[in-house]
Formats: structure tokens, C-alpha cells, sequence
């Protein structure tokens, strides 16, 4: 991993999955709509996973991915461990999008995702750090981070976005037919 995020894309990162030693490359999402959001079980914001699956639900057949960063680092609203993350998100909100290992999303142990995508979009007043759970990066089908949502904007705000990313990778798939 380059520690530079400058010299790096999207497509060069890794981020652990909660099954020991299992990795998503992802180069595997090459080609895909991406959206990035640092979640919480015991957050004001939880209710969310239920609008994030539904936006997951409705276009996960037309190449759009979420995927879930559990973080315990905003008031300690993830206290789990990672099978008890996913146990609570399936059987509370029937989350069946891809969950990562727990890890942190600040601060000196920062996930590279994390990393890359603070370094590629900041926030609110040009600040970089995430300021709680359930903030949205959205990346569109070539890798680049193309939106940043705080943590009070829901799926449907965001829906209209990745329809449009979405669309936009189909139009260009036509126009090489």
C-alpha cells in the first residue's frame, strides 16, 4: 500500500472482512457504483440500514454496492464484535449488503479506505475528518468519489445520485454496442 493517497486509486485499496484473514480487493469493484458508509448499531442514525438496504435492494442487480464500515469510535454505538454486528443488522434491519471487519474510520489507526477517501473528499467547511457514524462517500463506476453525504442525509436523498451514475455507465455501454 503507498502511503501517498495522490499515488494511489480506488481500485488499489483492500479493507478486511470480519471472517479472519479474508480481504475485498477492490479491484472487484471495477466498474461498479460504490457507496462507502461508516455504520453503528446503537446510533440515533441506525434506523438508516433500513434505507440503505432498500437502495441496495433496488439496484444491486445494475452493479451498485454498499458497503458497511463498522466503527466504535463516535460515543462507543459499536460495541460488538463483528458477528454480533451482523447478526443485529440482519435479524433489526434485514442487511444483507457487505459489512468489513469493524475498524476505525479517525485517527491514527484510520482504515486505508478511510484514508483514501477523506483525502479525496472532504466534508463540511473543507474539514476531513468523519464527524459520526453513518457518513456516505458515493463512487462512481471508474473509481472516482464523486458526492460526500454527513451523517443526517438518508438513502432517499442519495437514491437520485446513483441512478444517475448508474444510468450514465449504461448509456456508455449502449454507445460502444
Amino acid at each position: 500500500m503507498s502511503s501517498s493517497t495522490e499515488q494511489q486509486s480506488f481500485y488499489d485499496l483492500k479493507a478486511d472482512l470480519p471472517k479472519e484473514g479474508e480481504v475485498l480487493d477492490f479491484k472487484d469493484l471495477k466498474g461498479k457504483v460504490v457507496l462507502i458508509v461508516n455504520v453503528a448499531s446503537k446510533c440515533g442514525f441506525t434506523p438508516q440500514y433500513k434505507g440503505l438496504q432498500s437502495l441496495y435492494d433496488k439496484f444491486k442487480d445494475r452493479d451498485f454496492v454498499i458497503l458497511g464500515f463498522p466503527c466504535n469510535q463516535f460515543g462507543g454505538q459499536e460495541p460488538g464484535t463483528d458477528a454480533e454486528i451482523a447478526e443485529f443488522c440482519e435479524l433489526n434491519h434485514g442487511v444483507n449488503f457487505p459489512l468489513m471487519k469493524k475498524s476505525d474510520v479517525n485517527g491514527d489507526n484510520t482504515n486505508s479506505v478511510f484514508q483514501y477517501l477523506k483525502g479525496q473528499k472532504s466534508g463540511i467547511l473543507g474539514l476531513t475528518r468523519i464527524k459520526w457514524n453513518f457518513e456516505k462517500f458515493l463512487i462512481d463506476k471508474n473509481g472516482n468519489v464523486v458526492n460526500r453525504w454527513a451523517s443526517t442525509t438518508d438513502a432517499k436523498a442519495i437514491e437520485p445520485e446513483v441512478e444517475k451514475l448508474l444510468n450514465a455507465a449504461s448509456d456508455e455501454q449502449t454507445a460502444k454496442i
